[in-house]
């Protein structure tokens, strides 16, 4: 059937056929990416209509205003690439939706170098389209974070690393080690896919002419000078970065067996329906795997290295030290798997099938916008989310006129629970500072005294216990404070949703045109007010 249609194709094939014919054109798979980038921030904007923005997306935008080089609790590129990008960009939950999205669209970029080492033409587009199948580059990318900011960095250094490896020159060694240092600056969990690197030099074949040559040390040198502001910094700072990381390291033979368990189940179920639409292209000529695998070139070979490292070097790590191991945290390697199956594969692939699986590809996106999102969008209205993201901008527009009742001044700086805080430092038209990470400010106790005498805010949802514990200490600390409540309400064009009580504390700046904290003292209340927005 597949050769029958290739040869005398239906007449709707027509345009289809034409787009892949655009390929080695080079049209064609940039168009891909610009629709994939297009229909899924619309997605994005529909479904989380009338909701804030994830709390890791803020967290991101939050950490980078104030440029580092390494937060409190990661590496600094995701607090770098959302600085960067609301440099041009307005403050609007719509546009750093887009730079969710723009960022899964680099990675497919990325993605398709990696292939087109080993693949042109149509092949090219079917592991694009394959990888869409998967949740990484739509709802994983979506929850832009320290993970999600993976998704474009580790292709990028696989490829400068494949290249660097073939040739063997200085430009792309050093951009192999550039690459790699980016992924490390994303996340620690990079430190898998650099070893990765190192352990697939050292199983393939050609590893006497790659070692003996300058590649790798070039590499080496230029991956460490590009890290070097950040070990300075860990150096410095007492590495709370690594802290943070080992706290995940807190587990037993028992529960390292059920991380991995869930692990490597969990990255079996992300790439599942890829994986059967992959049976169903091959059909009877899955027989010749063991085939196509011995005869594998020597560039998927050492891309087969790579994947296998990708895996098995997390699963020895959490057996060894008992660490976590979530899924997620993998799911930027799936496009490994995805190029040395499509590519590995020694025998042509009727276009009849890439065409059928861009229809796929494009009825799910369609679904996803038309039914979907508008269903996910009245359900959340209705029953919110844990973290109360579609009451942030009530929350914060509240706190910010309540504010202005006692002071003239801006809000300085935001506390209290952290996806309310990056809520407001985002939402409110001051845009506050976050002071200080919540979960320090447990043992810390009062904020620091210039950040007081600036203007200070915190908030949590009523009913969050260890939030309003450390409230109540703040409060008998406090020499003089203003203490309220209010209850916001969640909307949907015009429809109210679901509601949640808010709990506040505000110290106004001791300034000459603010409001003294000894006169706001006197207005400590607990009032109720309702939010129907």
């Amino acid at each position: 059937m597949a050769e029958r249609s290739d040869r005398a194709p239906a007449r709707w094939r027509g345009p289809l056929l034409h787009w892949l014919d655009g390929v080695e054109a080079g049209w064609a798979v940039p168009l891909l990416i610009a629709c994939f980038i297009a229909v899924w921030t619309l997605y994005l904007a529909i479904a989380y209509a009338g909701s804030g923005l994830h709390p890791d997306t803020l967290e991101a935008w939050t950490l980078g205003r104030h440029f580092a080089f390494g937060y409190h609790k990661h590496p600094p590129l995701m607090g770098w690439v959302a600085a960067s990008w609301t440099s041009v960009f307005p403050l609007s939950d719509w546009s750093l939706q887009l730079m969710a999205m723009v960022n899964a669209g680099l990675a497919l970029v990325f993605v398709d170098c990696v292939a087109r080492q080993f693949v042109t033409g149509h092949k090219r587009i079917l592991v694009l389209l394959l990888l869409m199948l998967t949740p990484a580059y739509q709802f994983h990318a979506q929850r832009f974070n320290a993970n999600s900011v993976l998704l474009a960095t580790w292709p990028l250094a696989t490829w400068c690393f494949l290249r660097a490896f073939e040739t063997r020159g200085a430009v792309w060694a050093v951009a192999a080690g550039c690459a790699s240092a980016l992924a490390m600056v994303g996340k620690y969990y990079s430190i898998f896919l650099v070893a990765s690197f190192a352990f697939a030099a050292l199983a393939h074949p050609a590893r006497r002419a790659y070692f003996t040559s300058a590649s790798p040390w070039i590499s080496a040198v230029t991956g460490l000078a590009v890290l070097s502001p950040h070990i300075h910094w860990l150096a410095t700072t007492g590495a709370s970065t690594f802290g943070y990381a080992l706290a995940h390291a807190n587990g037993n033979s028992i529960s390292s067996l059920r991380e991995v368990k869930d692990f490597l189940l969990g990255l079996v179920a992300a790439i599942s329906v890829a994986a059967i639409v992959w049976v169903f292209i091959a059909g009877t000529r899955l027989k010749q795997f063991p085939a196509d695998f011995a005869a594998m070139s020597s560039g998927i070979r050492l891309l087969f290295y790579v994947a296998i490292g990708t895996i098995v070097l997390p699963v020895l790590t959490s057996l060894a030290l008992g660490t976590d191991l979530p899924s997620l945290w993998a799911l930027q390697g799936l496009f490994l798997f995805v190029v040395l199956i499509v590519c590995g594969a020694r025998y042509p692939v009727e276009r009849f099938y890439t065409v059928n699986v861009a229809v796929i590809v494009s009825g799910v996106a369609l679904v996803a916008v038309l039914v979907a999102a508008p269903i996910h969008a009245v359900y959340r209205n209705i029953n919110g989310y844990e973290e109360g993201r579609n009451l942030y901008q009530q929350a914060a527009g509240e706190l910010t006129r309540q504010w202005r009742e006692l002071t003239s001044e801006p809000l300085g700086a935001v506390s209290g629970d952290d996806s309310l805080a990056f809520a407001t430092a985002f939402y409110s038209p001051d845009h506050p500072h976050y002071a200080r990470p919540f979960e320090y400010q447990y043992d810390w106790g009062m904020p620091r005294k210039t950040t007081l005498d600036s203007g200070w805010a915190a908030l949590c949802f009523q009913g969050q216990d260890d939030c309003g514990r450390w409230m109540e200490v703040v409060s008998s600390r406090a020499g003089a404070f203003v203490r309220r409540e209010f209850t916001v309400q969640a909307s949907l064009l015009g429809w109210l949703g679901l509601s949640r009580d808010v709990v506040v504390l505000m110290v106004p700046p001791r300034t000459q045109g603010g409001t003294s904290p000894e006169h706001a003292a006197q207005d400590i209340s607990a009032s109720k007010r309702s939010l129907d927005q």
